[in-house]
């Protein structure tokens, strides 16, 4: 009776009545089933033709593959073909997704995939008031994403829903299961003992399309946990330590593996937090394996039947004994201490205990002007209640925070549940103003009033990126990243160089007291309060549906083909930047402001690059345009170079595009004549993101050469009628004194990838390949 007042949609039925095979994946989708038999038949087949132990990544990775009898496996080298069992898509990256979908001219998603509505509500007002000025102003953007989920099968999560990994945790993610989704922050889902992986949109659209997914057999790196979590450590500082380890690149390639005996003593939502904030550290993906912690929450939020189904299956959804991993990390969080990350990027780890002395001899100010949690990565009920807890006992003294405070809930359920329990309450008590379910500040979404753009300040926050301007577009904002509890003490001291292990706050009554460290439930007692319904089923037949594109309009645009190649090597390139330093996908395509151009290509492409700095000037957004010798705006001049048929390249530094999935970083090269992209070294995504496209990703075999290149040098890329898998490319540089210089340059395009260049883009191949079939 309970389960049919809290509404059908939150609850299976019992576990006694479901058969083995017959566990839905997903109560939003209870004719789609858990496939553990084929899971366990490919990872047998895989185990015997190898040879040796698997780890838990390797179980569920080669457990999907597309040819587990014939598929080549070799850990970071070889290409695997795999089938994804869902697709998850987010509304900024959902709607060059659905165009992409809608120009492969198929008829419905051949898998289970959702559209959430999170990243396009601005944070100004508070919950409500933000929420119904963003369902105004993104009136046609969501219109069109649910119009297009109906036509072709694809569930649609309304704005207010929640942030897409806490739905995912809440409702899709469950051991074993292998998602991709269009959101850098996707590995969320590795809490729940799944393989979930940020994709860029034409990824997410091949298994949409039912064909083999291609991803480069990950390395996988084992961290071993031992001791156990307590006091004022939390989840995050797992992951903030990890960070500070292995950097923003060091993960780049491979999968990250917790295990250990402290893994149990990890929170479900808490092991969600540290695969989350795993995307940092350049991550494929990260993971948990199947224990205890997770049956409890699948449990509690209403899927004990797809517990009680990985209990039987439980051999294949932890690593065998005596796994090799490619690399070893051990952290005893009996020892671990509080961290604070930053600023200006999340692998720059300190103690809390320190970071105060290390901001007054950097010149970072110490006077936090703004305290923000939740996000994607801390919004979990535990996350609320160890944050009401501190909270509470400030309260009880008499004090309100002294910075200004945020909380941002992850999703729909956790808002009602964190009201119905009194810890918003709490938090609006001691200063804090709720913010809607969305991503809000995380992604550059807060008008910010209260400091003025180029006005040096510190903020502090439980998200996961704190890039230069990220947050609220000012480069002097000097963020850093810790846990929801630490932000929650740090706002109430109103500074960095307060410790809560060890210093003292005064109270109201001027007397001196020490904070406690917070403990709370990490799931409620009562059932989760679901909120309000805020899903849409797809129809059954959505083939009379219509979607909706404006010519007119300029926040969608069809798309159009990118050319395929000529059949010619590329001379006399022009360099339309050299860029210096950090190149993340936020300074490729800027987000914040820019989100509400994500739908239509060429309006988004004038933020292209327009955040890197110009070698050549030191400048952002100031590049010589090489036909007129003028400096203007780096898209300005990519338009120029298009419009005379001019080709251009970009050169760029270490782990360029590191940050989001966000493909318009490659989509909008490509749109604007970009032909090649040269660097030391690419972010995973990216580079995917650019081979699907159409564009060259390439890498200095010397990384010195890339001193060798300067932005008045013509390039050629020499040796592309016999492009193949392995073979280096050579490049010439011709100076403008007439001297030349040639360097080999390399590359990892497998077959496919390379027709996916020659046809022009990975959507290109795939509709040449349907034309030949039919």
């Amino acid at each position: 009776q309970h389960a049919l007042n809290s509404g059908i949609r939150r609850y299976h039925v019992a576990p006694v009545l479901c058969q083995r095979a017959k566990v839905a994946m997903s109560h939003f989708e209870p004719n789609e089933y858990i496939n553990y038999e084929k899971l366990e038949r490919n990872i047998n087949i895989v185990r015997k033709r190898l040879d040796r132990p698997l780890t838990l990544s390797e179980k569920i990775v080669y457990g999907h593959l597309d040819d587990p009898e014939k598929q080549e496996i070799e850990r970071g080298k070889t290409y695997l073909r795999l089938r994804p069992d869902r697709v998850a898509m987010q509304d900024a990256t959902a709607q060059m997704a659905m165009l992409q979908f809608i120009s492969s001219g198929l008829p419905k998603v051949a898998v289970p995939s959702t559209i959430h509505c999170d990243h396009l509500i601005e944070a100004q007002l508070g919950g409500e008031k933000d929420l119904r000025r963003a369902k105004d102003i993104n009136q046609e953007v969501y219109n069109f994403l649910a119009t297009a989920g109906a036509k072709y099968g694809v569930g649609f999560w309304k704005p207010g829903s929640g942030i897409i990994h806490q739905i995912i945790l809440e409702n899709y993610s469950y051991p074993g299961v292998m998602l991709i989704g269009t959101d850098s922050h996707t590995p969320n889902g590795g809490g729940l003992g799944g393989i979930c992986i940020g994709v860029g949109g034409a990824d997410a659209v091949d298994v949409m399309a039912g064909i083999p997914w291609e991803l480069k057999c990950p390395k996988v790196i084992g961290v071993k946990l031992t001791g156990k979590l307590s006091g004022w450590s939390s989840p995050k500082d797992v992951i903030l330590k990890v960070a500070g380890i292995l950097t923003v690149k060091g993960g780049t390639g491979a999968i990250i593996e917790y295990h250990g005996p402290g893994v149990d003593s990890i929170s479900c939502t808490g092991m969600a937090t540290i695969c989350n904030m795993g995307a940092e550290i350049g991550a494929t993906t990260s993971i948990f394996p199947y224990n205890a912690r997770m049956k409890k929450y699948l449990g509690k939020t209403g899927r004990a039947d797809i517990a009680a189904l990985a209990d039987e299956f439980q051999q294949h959804l932890v690593p065998d004994s005596g796994c090799q991993y490619d690399q070893v990390i051990e952290i005893n969080l009996s020892e671990l201490k509080p961290h604070i990350n930053g600023p200006f990027t999340p692998d720059l780890a300190h103690p809390v205990s320190d970071v105060g002395a290390v901001a007054e001899k950097e010149g970072w100010p110490v006077d936090i002007r703004v305290g923000l949690i939740g996000s994607c990565t801390n919004s979990s009920y535990e996350d609320m209640g160890r944050s009401a807890a501190v909270a509470k006992q400030a309260l009880a003294h008499g004090l309100k925070c002294k910075s200004k405070f945020t909380i941002t809930p992850g999703s729909e359920q956790i808002r009602a549940t964190i009201e119905r329990d009194g810890y918003a309450q709490i938090l609006r008590d001691v200063g804090g103003l709720v913010l809607a379910n969305a991503c809000g500040p995380c992604i550059g979404q807060w008008d910010r009033k209260d400091i003025k753009k180029g006005e040096k300040n510190t903020i502090v926050t439980s998200y996961n990126r704190n890039f230069t301007g990220r947050n609220d577009a000012n480069p002097e904002t000097h963020a850093f990243v810790t846990s929801p509890e630490i932000v929650t003490a740090l706002s109430i001291a109103g500074t960095l160089k307060f410790n809560p292990e060890t210093d003292y706050l005064t109270g109201a009554d001027g007397k001196k007291f020490k904070l406690e460290a917070p403990d709370a439930d990490e799931l409620p007692k009562l059932e989760f309060d679901p909120g309000q319904d805020t899903y849409q089923y797809p129809p059954k037949d959505g083939s009379g549906q219509h979607v909706d594109v404006s010519p007119t309009s300029q926040r969608l645009q069809l798309l159009e083909p990118f050319d395929k190649w000529d059949g010619k090597d590329l001379e006399d390139m022009l360099i339309l930047i050299k860029v210096k330093g950090k190149c993340t996908t936020d300074h490729i395509s800027a987000a914040g402001p820019w989100l509400k151009f994500r739908g239509h290509l060429d309006n988004i492409s004038n933020n292209l690059l327009i955040g890197a700095i110009n070698i050549e000037n030191g400048k952002a957004n100031s590049v010589r345009n090489a036909l007129t010798q003028e400096f203007g705006p780096v898209p300005d001049t990519a338009r120029y170079y298009k419009k005379m048929g001019v080709k251009w390249a970009v050169i760029g530094d270490e782990n360029y595009g590191e940050g989001s999935s966000r493909e318009h970083a490659a989509l909008e090269p490509r749109h604007l004549g970009g032909r090649v992209i040269i660097t030391k070294s690419f972010a995973r995504i990216h580079e995917t993101n650019l081979k699907k496209q159409g564009l060259l990703p390439l890498t200095f075999a010397d990384p010195a050469d890339y001193n060798k290149i300067h932005p008045v040098d013509k390039l050629s890329i020499v040796g592309l009628r016999d492009f193949a898998p392995g073979k280096p490319l050579k490049c010439i540089i011709k100076h403008p004194n007439g001297s030349q210089e040639t360097i080999m340059l390399n590359h990892t395009f497998n077959e496919s990838q390379i027709e996916w260049f020659q046809a022009g883009s990975a959507l290109n191949r795939m509709k040449e390949l349907q034309q030949k079939s039919s």
